[in-house]
């Protein structure tokens, strides 16, 4: 799976790292890369896009596929 997914209320770059560390916790995730000026995360790998929302807005952020 290549997914981009949009993230809203990333405001620096520990928000930037904090999607990415949620995100590649997720089993099935290889790589992921947020982009606060872009609103959006890039998620590399074969997991379910519903867990990689999922864990976006568990970590505080609004993200939607």
């Amino acid at each position: 799976m290549s997914e981009t997914i949009a993230v809203k209320g990333m405001t620096c770059e520990h928000c930037e790292q904090t999607v990415e560390e949620a995100l590649e916790d997720i089993e099935g995730v290889t790589s992921a890369t947020a982009d606060r000026d872009a609103e959006s995360a890039a998620v590399e790998g074969s997991a379910d896009v519903d867990k990689v929302v999922n864990a976006v807005n568990d970590a505080g952020y609004d993200a939607s596929a």
